[in-house]
């Protein structure tokens, strides 16, 4: 029996994302080829797609065991060595003048996530992709067309220096195209995905995207005079305010890279005044300006760096046939807000491949046919799968923008959390968790996390009840031994307050 060939696969996009999945395909045999639109990522000069220098990553247990999967230690040996753990949030503010922090941890148990600059992640990845003979790295190189029945694609090659091919006439037309066959193709271009649109012209694809009305903008703490962190480089810092907020993460350099949180209107108004941008930060983020940034470097970084939207995205299916499946930012783009847009996309990378294992896409007694078949199967399977868990997080990281903007201060917030790491740390066996731990700190499917957070919450809703309950009727055993001390219609307003103010505490609980 001849040896079946080995699958050629197209990967569009070369971030971490992208990389994994050739790494993951290389691994397996496969012929991998990666397109990216802009320059080598390693170069300094390339400008990354959203036009900002050093956007910091949390990498977390799930990106972490994607990695891990990808059978490469000298990979995530590389990249863990450059990150930073943080252990929890440090909240930020100021009380009748004087400033002050507060830290919350992330895990009962002493676990982190990690913050790590996305050049330095990117590098370690195209370094490793690089040390494979059969993968081969296309930059400057734009998708412009794909058949997805015939399993072709067209790329523009961008190539600094080159010159448009001429026509007939000597006029300049089109930069040269490229065709390229493959087996199947993986779109990892991000949230304006190019293979996105030409799968949709395939699939009949469910699409929704949102843009929510928050504007970002990123702000840099420089390192100390003496060369050192300025604040704690082992939190995730926080400004809350009830509209927007301001954070910062530390990154290798001892510095922080920081962003500001608000609705556009607010950016409206901020850019119209230099003056009015140093009394929002005084009013609203005490302690950032001056302490740690300086008035001139935060209205230079405010007028320099671009004042950004954020974008949610969710599509079904993320496959069409045997011949392309999209995987993170591409398939769906959620909001900052949990850090796990990172995490979220490498795992799919994971879940993609372990189904194509499961259907046997990578047995080599296949013929190429039933390959093809099997490969369909797998994508199947990794698009009903995928779907559901990342429509999940899409929801959670909108509501932990709540939680992060005005939340951390709530002291039902900090009872409920108090209430759960207590369970958690000292009755491991019921498996009570957090729903930061549940998505940060393991590997449970997003959809499975949403469930269990909810029954959690209807039993510790049933518990505080009970807990009221009893109170109200020690109360009154109270005052009916000693109705010297409390009137009836005293007992009767007590007893009600009590059962309205419970009552509304459990509400808010539960829905938290």
């Amino acid at each position: 029996m001849m040896a079946i060939p080995r699958q050629k696969v197209v990967v569009v996009g070369a971030g971490p994302v992208g990389s994994l999945a050739a790494l993951y395909a290389a691994s397996r045999g496969d012929e991998v080829e990666v397109y990216e639109l802009r320059g080598d990522l390693r170069d300094p000069t390339t400008v990354p797609l959203n036009f900002t220098k050093s956007i910091n990553l949390a990498l977390s247990e799930r990106g972490i065991t994607s990695m891990k999967h990808s059978g490469r230690d000298d990979l995530i040996d590389n990249v863990l060595r450059e990150a930073i753990p943080m252990h929890g949030r440090m909240i930020h503010g100021r009380d009748r003048g004087d400033l002050w922090e507060a830290a919350q941890a992330y895990d009962v148990h002493g676990r982190a996530i990690n913050a790590i600059d996305r050049g330095t992640l990117n590098n370690a990845f195209l370094d490793e992709l690089e040390k494979n003979p059969n993968v081969k790295l296309f930059f400057n190189h734009k998708l412009t067309g794909a058949d997805f029945r015939t399993n072709k694609a067209w790329f523009e090659r961008r190539i600094p220096g080159d010159t448009p091919m001429a026509d007939d006439a000597g006029i300049a037309g089109r930069v040269p195209e490229i065709e390229v066959s493959f087996d199947y193709l993986i779109g990892a271009d991000g949230a304006h995905s190019a293979a996105r649109y030409h799968l949709m012209k395939f699939a009949r694809v469910d699409y929704q995207q949102e843009y929510i009305d928050t504007l970002w903008c990123e702000f840099r703490i420089p390192p100390s005079e003496d060369g050192d962190f300025r604040i704690s480089p082992n939190h995730l810092h926080i400004w809350p305010g009830h509209e927007f907020m301001f954070i910062a993460l530390p990154s290798a350099d001892k510095s922080f890279t920081c962003t500001l949180f608000a609705p556009s209107s607010h950016y409206t108004a901020l850019e119209n005044s230099s003056q009015d941008l140093q009394e929002f930060f005084d009013s609203h983020f005490p302690g950032v300006c001056p302490e740690l940034i300086e008035p001139a470097a935060l209205s230079e970084q405010f007028a320099a760096n671009p004042h950004l939207p954020l974008i949610s995205i969710k599509c079904n299916p993320h496959h069409f046939n045997a011949s392309v499946v999209i995987i993170g930012d591409a398939a769906h783009a959620v909001l900052p807000f949990y850090g796990q847009g990172l995490n979220a996309g490498l795992e799919d990378v994971r879940v993609l491949f372990e189904q194509m294992d499961k259907h046997g896409v990578y047995d080599p007694n296949s013929s190429v046919y039933t390959r093809g078949l099997k490969r369909q199967a797998g994508f199947q399977a990794y698009t009903d799968q995928r779907c559901a868990d990342t429509y999940a997080i899409n929801d959670l990281s909108k509501e932990n923008y709540l939680e992060m903007r005005s939340g951390v201060k709530s002291p039902l917030y900090k009872l409920r959390k108090t209430i759960e790491e207590t369970i958690d740390r000292h009755f491991p066996l019921l498996g009570w968790k957090t729903q930061y731990a549940r998505i940060s700190f393991s590997n449970q499917r997003y959809s499975e996390v949403v469930a269990a957070v909810q029954n959690q919450s209807q039993v510790l809703g049933l518990g505080l009840s009970g807990a009221l309950v009893a109170s109200v009727g020690a109360v009154s055993i109270l005052v009916w031994k000693y109705p010297q001390y409390l009137s009836p219609m005293g007992l009767v307003r007590c007893s009600r307050h009590l059962a309205c103010v419970g009552l509304r505490s459990i509400r808010k609980f539960i829905h938290m």
